[in-house]
């Protein structure tokens, strides 16, 4: 072989000997300029956890807002206040039912009036009293009696017109309650449902009371009417002076 071709082959090997040997040394350069984006699997996990959490906490937080926002929603019902109202009709009821006791005859609802009446007109029959007295007390106490009863029946006649009210109120005030999107309409229409009853209590009342004042004046009367009737038998069988003779004139106009 030739000595200048022998060495040419020794220094390229020689060379690329070097060459082999440098490579990682070179390489790890050249990946740091043109690899920027290295995936790190503990880095990209770590991340993605990070991410997640944010996820859910913002999650969360929705749901808060809308709990919260449904709450207020719910206050809003519990506070709305019932569209119907019976007040006024219950009112008119009961100021019919008044009006009809305040407009009883003769002896009115009033302590002060029986107790006079019973002095005078239901007393004991006055043994000076005339018999046209004693007859005009006995017309006055009938026409107590007449009174009172009419009064009764005008008093049940009120009641029975309000019934057709009280209808219509109940129907509507159970529909509100059934109706009702909160407890506080709620709680208004079963308010209301007590005074509608409340109100029936007083025309109860109101009856009850017109019957027993018509009773009353009528065994009132009976009462008197006996006592008076003693009286007049009394008057009947005590001995007068009986008749007296007098002088009679047929034609008093005659000259004779």
């Amino acid at each position: 072989m030739n000595p200048r071709r022998s060495r040419g082959v020794r220094l390229a090997a020689a060379l690329l000997t070097a060459s082999v040997t440098t490579i990682p040394f070179l390489a790890a350069p050249a990946h740091a300029q043109f690899g920027r984006i290295v995936y790190d699997p503990t880095n990209y996990a770590q991340n993605l956890l990070s991410a997640s959490r944010a996820l859910q906490q913002i999650n969360n937080q929705i749901t808060s807002l809308q709990n919260e926002a449904q709450m207020l929603i719910n206050q809003a019902r519990n506070l709305a206040s019932l569209p119907h109202s019976s007040l006024q009709q219950l009112q008119q009821s009961v100021r019919r039912t008044q009006q009809l006791l305040g407009e009883a005859q003769r002896i009115a609802y009033n302590v002060q009036s029986i107790d006079q009446a019973f002095r005078t007109t239901y007393g004991n029959a006055s043994m000076s009293a005339s018999d046209q007295q004693l007859v005009a007390q006995a017309r006055d106490r009938w026409q107590n009696t007449v009174g009172g009863l009419q009064d009764a029946m005008r008093v049940q006649a009120g009641v029975v017109g309000n019934i057709d009210t009280n209808r219509v109120q109940m129907s509507a005030l159970v529909g509100q309650s059934q109706g009702a999107t909160g407890a506080l309409q709620a709680t208004q229409a079963g308010n209301q449902l007590l005074a509608l009853q409340a109100q029936q209590l007083a025309d109860l009342t109101a009856v009850v009371a017109a019957n027993g004042r018509a009773q009353a004046l009528s065994e009132a009367e009976r009462a008197a009417a006996a006592e008076q009737g003693r009286e007049q038998r009394r008057r009947f069988l005590t001995p007068g002076s009986g008749y007296q003779p007098g002088n009679a004139r047929m034609f008093p106009n005659s000259g004779n």
